[in-house]
């Protein structure tokens, strides 16, 4: 069961919540080009794999439940609450900074576009440029605490 629950986490982590991680960064690209369309697609999607990521701790949890008392782990452990901590900002920063202004930065786009081209300082960049780089590091820390568990 241990073994299932470590690989869940692990393949929900590659697939969820590197996407997560990955797609404001490519929404700054379409923000930079004026593509409001795909802006507002984009933040859909970082909106749904953040809250997908939740998966991810439910799989951690379940990996910590069932792991070999003899390990030492428990939901005690520094590095399990440092964790829980730090994904915890990164889920906030995602659902409140950085979705909130890559929508934004779509509207933004949408007028801009329509009353004298593309403007490449649309409101919301530089909010999703910061969010999702605080958000990528705490992610970071989070993989650090992981392999390491001090």
């Amino acid at each position: 069961m241990e073994i299932l629950f470590n690989t869940l986490h692990i393949v929900a982590a590659v697939f969820i919540v590197g996407p997560m991680a990955i797609l404001p960064m490519t929404a700054m690209r379409s923000i930079r080009a004026g593509e409001a369309g795909q802006v507002a697609t984009l933040a859909k999607s970082v909106n749904l794999f953040t809250l997908l990521s939740i998966i991810v701790a439910f799989f951690g949890f379940g990996a910590l439940g069932v792991a070999d008392p003899e390990e030492g782990f428990s939901f005690g452990s520094t590095w399990v609450l440092l964790s829980i901590l730090f994904y915890a900002i990164a889920l906030a920063v995602n659902l409140f900074v950085v979705v909130p202004a890559m929508r934004q930065a779509a509207e933004a786009i949408t007028v801009a576009t329509g009353a004298a081209g593309p403007d490449t300082k649309v409101a919301g960049y530089s909010r999703v440029a910061m969010g999702s780089g605080i958000s990528s590091l705490m992610l970071v820390i989070v993989v650090v605490l992981m392999v390491w568990k001090p």
